[in-house]
């Protein structure tokens, strides 16, 4: 098989013009890209320069009135966001998940199944929720690192690649929980028209599922095409994969009452059973919805149930809880960054640019477009859509286009954004131990690729779609 694979991507002593304009890129983002905590500090200093000259409220007083505000006031939904990613990453990191993921490595006998494994098991563990992807991805790209030699950054990549489509297509996309959610304060939907989106209309639906399904099997063909040639290689070292992963510390076993406790699964269970027992209620009652709570609530609930006791799956948290202080530190001033655009008018102006040259039919697309630029200055999904959506919502119902096809344009333009966007790459790069720099300089193809697909999805098909 890894013969085969090799026979198929060419002679690797000769690169391609694939290969070397790869490696072009990869050079320029090692060299060129700062950190990503100095590149929110130079958005905000941006956002605060446009705020000043285009915005109408763009005085000293708003930028800095509304940029304090804005750092404090995005808490609740960071901690979700964060909540998200730690949960998912103690369910990943099961026992059984982490034995499965072993199993699946075995799958890759060269770097070109080693892409594609990476990449489509990502994409569906994605699906089920963005945090369980985001790790899964990770974790499954160093089992296959150890087993194969191929670039560890291109292998990441491709995971972070199949990472993105979350926001159009998981189910744990934070516009389409929005929107589907009655009473959600980011339900901007329901707050111009009094419906709410359903998932059905959204995430589940027969256009919005056919795209992704294409986009989860082109992005790992482009990622093939894209492999670095053997003297541009920088293969993950085996070795030290494992002993970062020995390093991790196991949990003190105590050998008293309370080690007990800690160790028994009727501690657990009594949590997994009451929470089962309360979404089992709750659904009776209102019907099965999703929303962020919700599908934290699910993956806390299975995390505890998979580790089988509560010190285990504490243990768990603590290990996810190290991966997350970079996010923790970013977002509260991305929340800085969206309390500038609010405060001054900028995202009225912003918006308002795309919307002008916007008909029935090229909405979408506008929004698409605009979500892109939105998105590399507010990376959050939530905020971004918090920011955007008060402006493409009333002009989508004014202009008779699609709701549900706007709002997924948003999610759309969010998700190719981000493989620009470094911000949700800090813990793909943390778990997976290499530098946030290269794994951009391979996702700038991703951005071209995903960026074309989706722009003519919404250019061409979206706008015949019922509204």
């Amino acid at each position: 098989m890894e013969a085969q694979e090799i026979a198929l991507s060419g002679p690797l002593s000769q690169k391609t013009w694939m290969q070397r304009a790869i490696g072009s890129c990869v050079y320029l983002f090692e060299r060129l890209m700062p950190d990503p905590f100095v590149i929110v500090i130079l958005l905000t200093a941006m956002t605060a320069a446009c705020a000043a000259v285009f915005a109408p409220g763009g005085s000293v007083s708003n930028i800095l009135s509304g940029w304090y505000k804005g750092i404090f006031g995005i808490f609740t939904f960071a901690f979700q966001m964060v909540l998200v990613l730690v949960t998912g990453y103690a369910l990943a990191s099961a026992p059984i998940i982490r034995s499965g993921l072993q199993r699946l490595s075995m799958l890759a006998t060269g770097p070109l199944s080693a892409v594609a494994l990476v990449s489509i098991v990502g994409a569906f563990a994605t699906f089920l929720n963005w945090g369980f992807g985001l790790v899964v991805g990770a974790m499954l790209a160093k089992e296959v690192a150890k087993r194969v030699r191929v670039d560890f950054a291109w292998l990441v990549a491709a995971g972070y690649t199949a990472w993105v489509l979350w926001a159009f297509t998981g189910m744990s996309s934070s516009i389409a929980l929005s929107i589907a959610t009655p009473g959600n304060p980011l339900n901007i939907v329901e707050q111009h028209t009094r419906a709410v989106v359903p998932l059905a209309h959204t995430v589940f639906s027969g256009w919005n599922l056919a795209a992704g399904l294409i986009a989860t099997l082109l992005l790992p063909l482009v990622f093939m095409m894209m492999r670095p040639s053997d003297s541009d290689t920088i293969a993950a070292d085996p070795k030290a994969i494992e002993a970062s992963e020995a390093a991790v510390s196991a949990p003190k076993r105590r050998d008293c009452l309370a080690g007990l406790l800690e160790r028994s699964r009727l501690c657990s269970l009594v949590f997994v059973v009451a929470g089962a027992a309360y979404l089992v209620q709750h659904w009776s009652a209102s019907g099965i919805h999703l929303d962020i709570n919700t599908v934290i609530f699910i993956f806390l609930l299975a995390g505890l149930c998979l580790h089988g006791s509560a010190g285990a799956y504490v243990h768990a948290v603590t290990e996810a809880a190290k991966v997350t202080g970079p996010m923790l530190l970013q977002y509260p001033f991305y929340g800085g960054i969206m309390g500038i655009m609010h405060a001054t008018g900028l995202a009225e102006v912003a918006s308002a640019s795309f919307i002008r040259f916007a008909s029935t039919d090229t909405l979408p697309f506008w929004s698409y477009l605009g979500s892109i630029i939105i998105t590399i200055f507010i990376p959050s999904g939530g905020g971004h859509w918090a920011v955007q959506g008060p402006f493409t919502i009333p002009a989508a119902q004014q202009l008779g286009s699609t709701l549900a096809g706007t709002s997924m344009a948003v999610a759309a333009g969010e998700l190719a954004g981000s493989l620009l966007q470094p911000f949700w790459a800090i813990p793909v790069v943390a778990i997976a131990g290499v530098g946030v720099q290269r794994v951009l300089g391979f996702t700038l193809v991703s951005f071209i690729t995903a960026g074309t697909f989706f722009g003519l999805l919404y250019l061409l098909v979206v706008p015949h779609i019922s509204a």
